[in-house]
């Protein structure tokens, strides 16, 4: 096994919809000096037609989904990237894992308020407001044997993707605990 490097490893931004996924995973993959791919173009115009009416995605709506993500980040392995998920349950980060073993997580958290702010200022996406409670009625944070951290998302999105950034180098240094 080699020498983890977050660089080299391949990322998936994850959290709930207005926590800067699309905002903070480019700039996370420029420090880095790694592609990034947004994951709102791996889903079939099916999921894209059914969240912008304001329904929320089942499971089986996410599996192809998840199924492109996980190709994506496995042609990326060893090499880095940088991937938006939401990811927002346990068993979808396993299907990811699943098709690329070493995936790293980065999750973006935030006040509730903050979030809907947020969304509110967006134009131009299909996620409605409305799907947020189903998204934080959703969520499973990492476990404790996931390779992740979680970030903050108050302030400034460089101030986010700077500790984002070191909070991931920090995961890769050699006296970081498992988990």
């Amino acid at each position: 096994m080699s020498t983890p490097d977050a660089a080299r490893d391949v990322i998936v931004v994850m959290g709930v919809a207005g926590t800067g996924k699309t905002t903070i995973g480019p700039l996370v993959a420029a420090a880095l000096g790694v592609p990034y791919a947004e994951g709102d173009a791996f889903h079939p115009a099916a999921n894209i037609t059914k969240m912008s009416a304001g329904v929320p995605l089942d499971d089986a709506d996410r599996g192809p989904w998840l199924d492109a993500i996980g190709a994506w980040a496995h042609g990326r392995a060893g090499r880095g990237g940088v991937v938006s998920c939401s990811a927002l349950k346990r068993a979808y980060r396993d299907r990811l894992v699943s098709a690329a073993p070493g995936l790293v997580f980065l999750h973006l958290t935030g006040d509730r308020a903050l979030i809907v702010s947020r969304m509110a200022d967006r134009t131009g996406h299909f996620m409605p407001t409305a799907l947020l409670d189903s998204q934080f009625a959703a969520l499973e944070p990492l476990g404790r044997d996931e390779r992740g951290v979680a970030v903050d998302v108050s302030g400034p999105p460089p101030q986010i993707a700077a500790r984002a950034v070191a909070a991931l180098r920090a995961l890769d240094a050699p006296d970081h605990p498992a988990g």
